[in-house]
């Protein structure tokens, strides 16, 4: 299965941008469906973003429409989420995972990155 890692979390003040990488080795990313999650201290994982494996199916969360963006280059096995406007309400751990099908539920995603943080000041 193609593990995911996640790289280009950290600390910008309210309104900034932070763009997150998805990378993966092993099964041809290019296949997969991956889903960008967050979890907050005391909250659950929820969700935020995802991508098919053509790129042609894109679904965010209502509260980071219009500010997020997800993308992927295949040929660098690499789904990004750009992250503008950010708010601290934003301030989570992120994590990428991959799937067989696109989804809104986590327990449709089978592999899951260790995740960043991402922290927004006001």
């Amino acid at each position: 299965q193609a593990q995911p890692v996640e790289s280009g979390g950290g600390s910008v003040q309210a309104g900034g941008s932070l763009r997150l990488s998805c990378a993966a080795s092993g099964r041809p990313f290019s296949t997969s469906q991956v889903g960008w999650f967050r979890q907050a201290p005391g909250k659950e994982r929820e969700f935020v973003s995802s991508i098919n494996s053509r790129g042609g199916w894109i679904y965010y969360t209502d509260s980071v429409k219009g500010r997020f963006v997800i993308s992927r280059d295949s040929a660098k096995n690499t789904v990004y989420l750009q992250m503008n406007s950010l708010k601290p309400e934003d301030t989570a751990v992120y994590y990428c995972a991959t799937g067989g099908i696109i989804s809104t539920d986590p327990r449709d995603y089978d592999s899951w990155g260790q995740g960043t943080q991402v922290t927004v000041s006001s």
